[in-house]
């Protein structure tokens, strides 16, 4: 049995974010880079089926970045992944959920993946279509936002939650993809024996080329930081100033997005 983790190194989010000189992306000089948050419910999930089934599937833990995203691959592996892919791709900040999906689907359609976990979504785009992209190129199934897991026999029982608090239950055969959150695991600290495995794991090292990147660099019309938020606005008067009061502000505020071409 074979599995395939996707991870993902995203910037901690209480850094410091500033454009970079094209302004197309944050700079990442001095930010302190991590596993995505989600990722890691899928590296344990994938470990925890492991080592239900006694060790013997093989899992595969594959990230897509520049080289210092292979710190992160390590920490995959301490928390008991098999084997490590690195697609190197400096650019990959600049690539689309299109792009990423062929560089990850072009992998995986040669190694007979049963299973393949991602992220639900990244910390720093947040567009929750890697992974469903991936399951369309790779003509499998897909459950995205899982929350509860089971294998047997082949056979996939995914729990995914909906919309209003509610439960859905699924079952599908392998092979199949699953899209990871909170509330699936809690994802366990690797060990120091562990860590000290994870170096001497195998990494391979694949060009976009080679994992068949469809498509050249994404065209990003700009990026900027959030605007801070402005102090609250207090009126006072009885009911009626009041009512007029907002009145006046939605109208000026109205008048001020119809000139800058908003509908």
């Amino acid at each position: 049995m074979n599995i395939l983790v996707c991870i993902k190194q995203v910037p901690d989010m209480g850094g410091r974010f500033a454009p970079n000189t094209f302004g197309t992306w944050f700079e990442d000089a001095g930010l302190v880079f991590r596993m995505n948050d989600c990722d890691e419910y899928a590296v344990e999930e994938a470990v925890r089926l492991k080592e239900q089934l006694g060790g013997t599937p093989d899992v595969t833990v594959l990230s897509i970045g520049p080289a210092r995203v292979v710190e992160t691959i390590r920490k995959a592996l301490a928390m008991g992944c098999d084997r490590g892919v690195h697609v190197d791709d400096p650019s990959a900040s600049e690539r689309d959920p299109w792009q990423i999906s062929s560089m990850i689907a072009g992998h995986a359609m040669s190694r007979q993946y049963d299973l393949i976990f991602t992220g639900m979504q990244s910390e720093d785009r947040g567009s929750a279509q890697v992974g469903v992209l991936v399951a369309e190129r790779l003509g499998i199934s897909c459950v995205t936002g899982t929350i509860g897991f089971g294998w047997r026999d082949g056979i996939v029982t995914a729990e995914r939650e909906l919309e209003g608090g509610l439960r859905g239950m699924m079952r599908l055969t392998a092979p199949a993809l699953l899209t990871c959150q909170q509330g699936l695991n809690t994802p366990r600290y690797p060990t120091l024996p562990n860590i000290m495995k994870s170096k001497k794991k195998e990494v391979a090292v694949l060009r976009p080329e080679e994992v068949g990147l469809d498509g050249s660099l994404s065209s990003v019309a700009g990026f900027r930081t959030h605007e801070h938020k402005a102090a609250g606005l207090v009126l006072k008067g009885d009911s009626g100033d009041i009512a007029d009061q907002v009145v006046a502000l939605l109208d000026s505020k109205t008048t001020v997005l119809r000139r800058g071409g908003v509908r």
